[in-house]
């Protein structure tokens, strides 16, 4: 009997790991792996150390390995695409179209990946991150700047392209890869225009209150 409680127990305790604070299954999409991290000191030298190994015992694939995980190590470390293992972009705006919030998918060069949604609660960087992971199984996403934008924006905000390589920060690049502007106008002229409206707004507000202030100095005194 107690053996049957602890695994309901345990078994409990494995569905409630997939679970948000409501109880329900976690929405959140993995992150994609992270590219452009130092790297890492212990692993290198455990890689070098088995090269070591290897050679001395005449196994050359082990030796092979080694120098090749650590040449791996190294191209993310630096943000390089892997050439050997490019995306397929035929596959690629298919696997992007079978996502039920996105409505169209177009490549804008080798690397600029451009992605239309339904609305505002698809635009954020979660959906980026579920595409990259599905592309994932087609080669290197290192090389992908995926370009989401909201069909039906309510706002000039909501119009905004969201720009992100898939294994990078936001605003990061990968070796070689340059920001490619999607947006019809630039954001920081956007702002610019709200605070210039802004201006504009008190401003008749500023000269009515100076034109009282001369009327009342052109009075004469009694």
């Amino acid at each position: 009997m107690l053996k049957q409680v602890a695994g309901l127990v345990v078994l409990f305790i494995v569905l409630c790991a997939g679970c948000d604070g409501s109880g329900q299954p976690s929405q959140e999409a993995r992150r994609p792996p992270q590219a452009g991290q130092p790297m890492d000191a212990s692993r290198t030298a455990a890689h070098l150390a088995a090269a070591r190994m290897a050679a001395l015992t005449g196994d050359q694939a082990a030796v092979q390995r080694n120098a090749e995980a650590i040449s791996e190590d190294m191209r993310r470390a630096m943000k390089i695409p892997d050439a050997a293992r490019p995306i397929d972009h035929e596959a690629a705006r298919t696997i992007a179209r079978a996502m039920p919030e996105v409505v169209s998918a177009a490549w804008l060069d080798r690397s600029n990946f451009l992605v239309r949604v339904q609305d505002a609660e698809a635009r954020n960087e979660r959906t980026i991150d579920e595409l990259c992971n599905r592309l994932e199984s087609l080669g290197d996403t290192l090389a992908v700047v995926v370009h989401l934008q909201n069909t039906k924006p309510r706002t000039p905000e909501e119009g905004d392209t969201l720009s992100r390589n898939c294994q990078l920060p936001m605003g990061d690049n990968a070796f070689l890869q340059t920001q490619r502007k999607v947006n019809v106008v630039d954001p920081a002229v956007r702002a610019q225009q709200r605070a210039n409206a802004e201006l504009e707004r008190h401003k008749p507000q500023r000269q009515q209150t100076d034109g009282d202030r001369a009327a009342l100095e052109a009075i004469p005194e009694m």
